[in-house]
């Protein structure tokens, strides 16, 4: 959520970051009794609005009020709504990106291009990776050293308008992020002056610090960024983004949003997978485009945001869109032999869920043997899965998808979006099988079939010993989210709740405390692991409200193991006034366990990105074994990340840790 500060008696002014939100809230590094905090005045009950910008459906929100809109903006909210209807589906062909292989150097500019995202529509203003929406396809083999050399040549304005508009909620018309147009909203010229500067991040890449795209390090027009990336780790799907500081969420509209990147190893060779034109990339995401005074469609991409709340602080919600793009292009299809298919599925989206569906055409989902997961964000599962109902990827996970069209002749199926208010419909492109059967070709490896022999599954024994983090996400209202470091300490005296103090019971009574100890990117440094550890991060969500979007946690570096989840009852967390001014937050009680979650079967593969729901805990497993250097740990919700939900930790040898002077190693055993 981004905010920006509304004057208000008892209120501090915020710091706003331009364009993506609040620049992480009150920056209180070691937590302080509130005097009176008995007394003080808790947050009010956030309002039903907000809780629709959060991802619940409308629906669920009975008392949601409608404020229909008058006069002119009616009039625009009608022709919006009109628009979208000028938009067929299943028109233009699946783009497929094509295919680079380069042995040990390879040149990839980021260039400018004009580029058409549906046959009825002018072509788009673009950045891009090489020329096409989809950046090509990188492909490597496991151990081959491949130094890159991202040059910059953009050039011309930003090719994306931004506009900021109050919400107002028509049951009769489609919701307002999910209509064309800016809706009277007057063009950001922040926005419109920002420069070609561009970062680019290897997702998933276990690299050095030099080489990972810091979000500070980006280049402008006339300059390359030089990575060097060692693949080295075994054979998964990963993927190249934009990662610029501040203006991520802007920068990946552009076209520099995606590019596959593909790992081989022998494992995976000896699976006898589809391959080369019957494994396909699927990277999507929502967009929004513009519109002329008459309603047409001008092509031009658009980055509307809805301000949902103006009381305390002014809430924008991040990033959805009506028109979901494949590769690239709006709602297209794909020609398909009546053979088995391989499909590497990435959600590149800034912020919107999909939950995968492949459907017949009366919505019903094909046969959970013909869908099958067989790899997850950072290589293979242990075994195959089917998807009978489908599988749900938060922004930055992916999933290699295998699907039978053998006993879909002549069929045209859909993938979908099963997911409620899944933007203008809920298709996303259509396949359009053979009515010949293929013979011959790759098949699927049977049921229980184990993928990659080398892969060992982790458990909390295994971890018993290793150094726990702890870092914590604060739900909206009446402040903006904030991601938190934590480290275990005595309890302290005073009443509760103390601002930054967290406490948990345990099922066995005992309580244990939490104190934040950083909540900004620009905090010094707080967690430093020793080169080749094994260490036990637990990402803990304080947001109550059940039908919110999740928080795909993501860190750099390395690729984890989920150990498990957990749901907290996390209602005696609290907002409340400070006396000088603005809010501080914490528990009233300790957090009490409710119960397990529950693991799906693709969370128990390598993965680099976990979702993360409200009220829930997820403890993984990561083992440091790649280079030193300084990384990331963030939400990728691009937005978030953007206003500080992001924070940096160092990977340093053991021997220099050793070498430290006192205080500025590892830390503190953080309550082992």
């Amino acid at each position: 959520m981004s905010f920006t500060p509304k004057p208000r008696s008892g209120l501090g002014r915020r710091h706003f970051l331009a364009g993506a939100g609040a620049v992480g809230g009150l920056a209180i590094g070691v937590a302080a009794a509130v005097p009176g905090a008995s007394a003080a005045r808790a947050a009010g009950p956030r309002p039903d609005l907000m809780t629709a910008a959060l991802g619940t459906p409308v629906r669920d929100l009975p008392h949601l009020p409608a404020s229909h809109p008058a006069g002119a903006t009616a009039a625009r909210a009608a022709r919006a709504a009109a628009a979208l209807r000028t938009l067929r589906p299943f028109l233009d062909p699946l783009p497929i990106p094509r295919v680079l292989r380069p042995r040990e150097t390879l040149t990839l500019p980021l260039e400018r291009a004009r580029v058409r995202l549906h046959r009825a529509l002018p072509a788009t203003h673009l950045w891009t990776y090489g020329g096409s929406h989809l950046g090509p396809t990188i492909e490597v083999r496991r151990g081959r050293r491949l130094r890159v050399a991202w040059e910059n040549h953009l050039e011309g304005d930003f090719p994306v308008t931004a506009v900021r508009v109050p919400f107002a909620y028509d049951p009769e018309q489609p919701l307002m992020w999910d209509r064309p147009g800016r809706e009277g909203g007057a063009p950001r010229k922040e926005v419109a002056a920002l420069p070609p500067w561009a970062v680019v991040h290897l997702h998933g890449a276990v690299t050095g610090g030099g080489n990972d795209g810091w979000a500070e390090n980006a280049v402008s027009p006339g300059h390359a960024q030089l990575a060097e990336y060692p693949n080295d780790q075994p054979a998964g799907h990963f993927w190249y983004h934009d990662h610029a500081m501040h203006i991520t969420h802007l920068n990946v509209m552009t076209g520099l949003g995606a590019g596959t990147y593909l790992i081989r190893d022998e494992e995976e060779d000896a699976l006898g997978l589809p391959a080369g034109e019957h494994e396909i990339p699927l990277v999507f995401y929502d967009r929004n485009l513009d519109a002329d005074e008459s309603g047409e469609l001008t092509g031009d991409l658009l980055y509307k945001g809805i301000i949902v709340v103006t009381d305390p602080y002014e809430l924008v919600r991040p990033f959805t869109g009506p028109f979901t793009l494949v590769n690239g292009v709006i709602w297209p299809h794909l020609d398909v032999e009546a053979r088995w298919y391989r499909f590497r599925a990435l959600n590149a989206a800034n912020n919107r869920p999909y939950r995968l569906r492949v459907v017949d055409e009366d919505d019903k989902p094909i046969p959970a043997g013909a869908f099958l997961q067989i790899g997850g964000d950072a290589g293979l599962l242990p075994k195959p899965v089917p998807l009978g109902e489908g599988i749900t990827l938060t922004p930055a996970e992916r999933a290699d998808l295998l699907v039978d069209f053998r006993a879909l002749r002549g069929r045209r199926l859909r993938l979908i979006n099963a997911l409620p208010e899944p933007g203008a419909r809920p298709d996303m492109m259509e396949f359009r099988v053979a009515s010949r059967a293929s013979h011959g070709g790759a098949t699927a490896p049977a049921p229980g079939t184990t993928l990659s022999p080398s892969y060992r599954r982790r458990n909390e024994a295994d971890v018993a010993d290793a150094t726990p983090r702890m870092v914590v996400v604060t739900p909206v209202y009446p402040k903006d989210p904030e991601l938190w470091e934590m480290e275990r300490v005595k309890a302290p005296d005073g009443p509760f709740p103390i601002d930054g103090v967290i406490q948990f019971e345990h099922p066995d009574g005992t309580v244990h405390t939490y104190k934040r100890v950083s909540n900004t990117f620009d905090d010094p440094v707080r967690f430093t692991v020793p080169s080749g550890s094994t260490e036990r991060w637990s990402f803990l969500s304080l947001e109550k409200s059940e039908g919110s979007y999740p928080h795909p946690m993501h860190l750099h570096a390395v690729a984890f193991q989920a150990l498990g989840r957990d749901r907290y009852d996390v209602s005696t967390f609290e907002f409340f006034e400070l006396p000088g001014g603005g809010y501080g937050a914490g528990t009233t009680s300790p957090l009490k366990r409710k119960g397990g979650g529950t693991l799906t079967p693709g969370e128990r593969g390598p993965k680099d990105v976990i979702s993360l729901g409200p009220g829930e805990m997820v403890n993984v497993a990561a083992e440091f074994t790649g280079p030193a250097g300084r990384f990331m740990h963030h939400c990728h919700i691009y937005e978030h990340e953007d206003m500080m939900m992001m924070r940096p930790f160092v990977i340093m040898p053991p021997e220099v840790l050793a070498a430290a002077p006192p205080g500025h190693g590892a830390g503190p055993d953080h309550g082992r």
